[in-house]
C-alpha cells in the first residue's frame, strides 16, 4: 500500500487519503448495500406471492352441471346415460373439485401458503364427508337389490380409499388415494352401462334412497347443533327421552352449557358450506336418478324446495371474518343464519323421508 509523501501540501495530503479511503472500502459497501437490497427484494416479492395466492386459493369452487358431467362421461365411455349415472359421477365430479381446484388439495399442505389457510380445508373436509357418506350408500345400497346380494368389487375398493386420512402429505399422499378411489368409481361407472356386463347395477328404488336420506338428516342434524352453539346454550339432556328402559354407558349432565369456541366458529361455518355445496349437487343427481320414483311418489316438488334451501347456504359472505353476534343483536351471526337454512333442509329431508316409506 503506498503511503502519501510527507513534503506534499496539507490539502492535497487529505484529498489523497480520501481518495485512498474510497477506493479501498466504497466498493465493497456498495456490494453488501446490494446484497442487502437483493434479499429484501426477494423477501418482498414472496411474501406478495404467497399472499395473491393465499387470496387465490381461498376462492370456493364454482357449481357445476350435474347433467353435464353425467353426459360427458357416458360419452367417453361410449354408452348412454342410464339409471346411476348421475349419482356415481357427480360423486366422481366431486371428489376431483376437491382435488383440482386452484391450489389443489390444502388440507395436508406443508408449506404457505397452504399451511396458513384453514377456511378451505374445513370446506373441503365437509365435502369430503358428503363423498364417503355416498361412497358408502353406492357400496351398501344402491348397487344392492337386496340385503343377501354380493357386494360390487369396484366400489367395494373405492369406499376404503375415501376413508383414508385426510391430512397424510406423504407415505402414501392422501391425494393418491383419493385418486385410486375415483378411478374405481370410474370403472364402475364405465361397467353400468355395458349390456355385457351385468354384476355392476344401480338401483333406484325408495328403500335404497331413504337409507341414504337418514346418514344426511343425520350429519345436517350435528351442523345445525354446531352452528347453534355459536352464541352458547343450555341445553337439557334428552338423551334417553322417550324411551323409559334406555340406559347409557355413563350418567350425562341434566343441564350443561354447549357453546363453540370462539376460534372455531369460522372453522365449522365453512365446513357447513362444503357439507350443503356437495349435498346440492348429490340430491340434484338424486333428482334425475330417481325421477321415476320420486313422481310416483309425489316427491319431486319435495326434494326441489330442499334443494332451495341448501342453495341459500352458498350465497357470497361479504364479510372478510364470520362474526359472531348476538341473536338479536346489532352485528350479524353468520353461524345462526347457516344453521336457520340447514335446519329447515334437515326437516324437509325427513318429510321426504316419511313419504318415500308411507306415500
Amino acid at each position: 500500500m503506498r503511503e502519501t509523501p510527507s513534503n506534499l501540501p496539507i490539502g492535497q495530503r487529505l484529498r489523497r487519503e480520501a481518495q485512498r479511503v474510497i477506493r479501498l472500502y466504497a466498493p465493497s459497501t456498495l456490494r453488501e448495500k446490494g446484497l442487502w437490497w437483493s434479499l429484501g427484494l426477494l423477501c418482498g416479492t414472496y411474501i406478495l406471492v404467497v399472499t395473491l395466492l393465499s387470496f387465490i386459493w381461498s376462492q370456493e369452487p364454482p357449481p357445476f352441471s350435474v347433467v353435464e358431467v353425467a353426459e360427458r362421461e357416458a360419452q367417453a365411455n361410449g354408452g348412454p346415460v342410464v339409471t346411476g349415472y348421475a349419482t356415481t359421477a357427480t360423486t366422481i365430479a366431486l371428489a376431483e373439485t376437491l382435488l383440482d381446484k386452484p391450489g389443489g388439495y390444502l388440507s395436508n399442505d406443508q408449506t404457505p401458503p397452504g399451511a396458513w389457510l384453514d377456511n378451505i380445508p374445513n370446506w373441503e373436509f365437509g365435502v369430503l364427508v358428503q363423498v364417503r357418506d355416498m361412497a358408502r350408500s353406492l357400496r351398501n345400497d344402491f348397487s344392492r337389490s337386496q340385503t343377501q346380494s354380493l357386494e360390487e368389487l369396484d366400489l367395494a375398493e373405492a369406499e376404503p380409499n375415501f376413508n383414508f386420512p385426510n391430512d397424510s402429505w406423504m407415505l402414501p399422499p392422501t391425494e393418491g388415494e383419493y385418486r385410486k378411489g375415483i378411478a374405481q368409481l370410474r370403472h364402475y361407472l364405465q361397467r353400468l352401462n355395458d349390456k355385457d356386463e351385468k354384476d355392476a347395477q344401480f338401483y333406484a328404488r325408495a328403500d335404497n334412497l331413504v337409507s341414504w336420506l337418514a346418514v344426511v338428516e343425520k350429519r345436517l342434524g350435528s351442523l345445525s347443533q354446531r352452528l347453534s352453539a355459536s352464541v352458547g346454550q343450555m341445553r337439557l339432556n334428552t338423551d334417553l327421552a322417550g324411551d323409559s328402559a334406555a340406559t347409557q354407558a355413563t350418567t350425562g349432565q341434566a343441564l350443561q352449557e354447549v357453546k363453540t369456541p370462539w376460534m372455531e366458529l369460522d372453522d365449522v361455518f365453512y365446513e357447513a358450506r362444503g357439507h350443503t355445496y356437495a349435498l346440492i349437487h348429490l340430491l340434484r343427481a338424486i333428482e334425475r336418478d330417481f325421477a321415476q320414483v320420486l313422481q310416483k311418489k309425489n316427491a319431486l316438488v319435495s326434494l326441489r324446495q330442499i334443494i332451495r334451501e341448501l342453495e341459500a347456504t352458498q350465497e357470497t359472505v361479504w364479510s372478510p371474518i364470520i362474526l359472531n353476534g348476538s341473536g338479536f343483536g346489532l352485528v350479524a351471526n353468520h353461524s345462526l343464519v347457516m344453521a336457520s337454512y340447514i335446519s329447515k333442509a334437515n326437516a324437509a329431508i325427513i318429510d321426504l323421508k316419511n313419504l318415500l316409506t308411507q306415500g
